[in-house]
């Protein structure tokens, strides 16, 4: 029988300890999922009018952003699955501690545990954003808001009074609710957003370990090494 150092060291150079490494670069879907809901959230929140026509367009290419995440969630490669990630605040917790109290953390093939919060939460206020955006607009798509607009500025009023006439006090007071809640899950965004920046950078330079670069073209030495595998 082999000494327990011999077997210790064939345990550590097994396949299973690469598996378990995370990516090196996230695939092109993650990517741009990622960047384009990033992209809308701050320029829709910082940047655009409420009501645009960019606003409405913006959100609707979010909308399709993230629907086409999800689906990625069950189609996608393993790290890009919610199997590989699922929502666990107790872990999450656990793992903060530990970066708190300088131990190195364990390797996840895809988000580490507060990553995989942190993912859900943004999700989950970019859905009512989006759910609370179609009410506040009646799921009108850009290009019936660009009709609107150009009617209106041809000093045609007529599709805008038709809606109003429309419209009795429970829808009024419905629509006044989603406007509220839209505005609260926006602002929601733009602190989620501010925390991941800071945890990924915070936990970037505890681990010693550019965070970033997986979400944007990757390590090539990493990338390399494993392709030879």
């Amino acid at each position: 029988m082999a000494p327990p150092r011999i077997l210790a060291a064939k345990a550590a150079d097994a396949p299973t300890v690469a598996a378990t490494a995370p990516p090196s670069l996230w695939d092109p879907v993650v990517r741009l999922s990622h960047w384009g809901i990033a992209a809308a959230v701050v320029l829709n929140a910082l940047v655009n009018e409420g009501g645009s026509l960019a606003h409405v367009s913006i959100g609707w290419g979010a909308m399709a952003l993230l629907l086409m995440r999800l689906i990625w969630g069950v189609l996608g490669p393993t790290e890009a699955r919610f199997s590989a990630f699922p929502p666990n605040p107790l872990t999450a917790i656990a793992h903060l501690r530990g970066l708190a109290s300088g131990e190195r953390p364990r390797e996840y093939p895809s988000h580490n545990p507060a990553g995989a919060l942190m993912v859900y939460a943004f999700w989950a206020a970019l859905t009512v954003v989006i759910a609370t955006g179609l009410v506040m607009t009646g799921g009108a798509t850009p290009m019936q808001v660009a009709a609107d607009k150009a009617a209106v500025a041809s000093g045609d009023w007529a599709a805008l009074v038709k809606d109003d006439g429309e419209e009795d006090g429970e829808d009024s007071v419905f629509k006044e609710g989603a406007e509220e809640m839209h505005e609260i899950a926006a602002n929601l965004l733009l602190i989620l957003a501010a925390l991941h920046i800071a945890g990924v950078f915070v936990e970037g330079r505890l681990i010693r370990r550019n965070l970033l670069a997986p979400m944007l073209l990757g390590s090539k030495t990493k990338a390399e090494a494993k392709r030879r595998q």
